[in-house]
């Protein structure tokens, strides 16, 4: 059954055409740069102490090796910023159980990379993704949260920013879905690895989810679907040169 993930959605959102050419035509947009290879092991052994297991600074950089590799030879890589989160990462290592236990206080780990593949109600396609964590505390809470790596931290317009929001909100709809728990009992948050404080380097924040937001969420997703089935690939401007600016401007694929 064809199928429809929140990075998907966000790739549309940015731009129908560029969603076309990633997702329909299959070219390479965004590849992974060092920082993504970072995330990626700083991720991976944030799910070994969520689970319990015993994790030192040599598997950190035995991971974050293994993601440099992982990235295309036309990659460039810098040595010393590469050396830097080397650094970094053993940093932040030490905090990340402590910053869970001080948050949750007590709590029961439930899952870690908890796939989802749920229908979504009046269309063909299925929502899939992968939930970072969820834990349930004393209190009877179901809580859900993504590791998320940045550099100092986020500001209060991107932790409040809509399109970045909408993923736990998403998450937590068809989690309730498929484990047929009341989103009335279901927090979202998100759990932020700051490469670059020199304090708090692991800092969770609740994100609200509620039935408006739900609501908003599932429209953008449903216009999403209508117009990928329909095959419209309307190009958004303002996503050419704007924030990150888009690979394929002023490209033979997007002239």
């Amino acid at each position: 059954m064809p199928h429809i993930s929140y990075s998907e959605l966000k790739d549309w959102a940015f731009c129908a055409f560029y969603h076309k050419l990633t997702r329909v035509d299959k070219i390479d947009g965004f590849k992974g740069n060092v920082f993504t290879a970072f995330g990626s092991a700083i991720h991976n052994v944030c799910e070994k102490k969520l689970l319990q297991e015993t994790v030192d600074e040599e598997f950190f950089i035995k991971q974050f090796e293994e993601c440099l590799e992982k990235l295309d030879d036309d990659v460039k890589i810098d040595e010393k910023l590469v050396s830097d989160m080397q650094e970094q990462g053993k940093l932040i290592l030490p905090e990340i159980e402590d910053a869970l236990n001080d948050y949750f206080e007590e709590y029961e780990v439930l899952a870690a990379e908890l796939p989802l593949m749920e229908p979504i109600e009046g269309e063909d396609y299925r929502f899939k993704g992968f939930i970072d964590a969820v834990v349930a505390t004393p209190d009877g809470k179901v809580h859900i949260f993504d590791w998320k790596t940045c550099s100092w931290g986020w500001d209060a317009r991107r932790r409040s920013e809509p399109m970045t929001t909408y993923q736990l909100t998403l998450y937590k709809h068809f989690f309730a879905q498929k484990m047929n728990v009341n989103p009335k009992d279901i927090e979202t948050h998100f759990a932020l690895l700051k490469r670059t404080a020199k304090k708090n380097r692991v800092e969770f924040f609740r994100v609200t989810s509620g039935p408006k937001k739900t609501q908003n969420a599932l429209k953008l997703m449903t216009t999403a679907l209508y117009n990928i089935k329909k095959q419209r690939y309307i190009k958004n401007r303002l996503s050419c040169t704007g924030g990150y600016g888009c690979k394929f401007y002023n490209t033979k694929h997007c002239p």
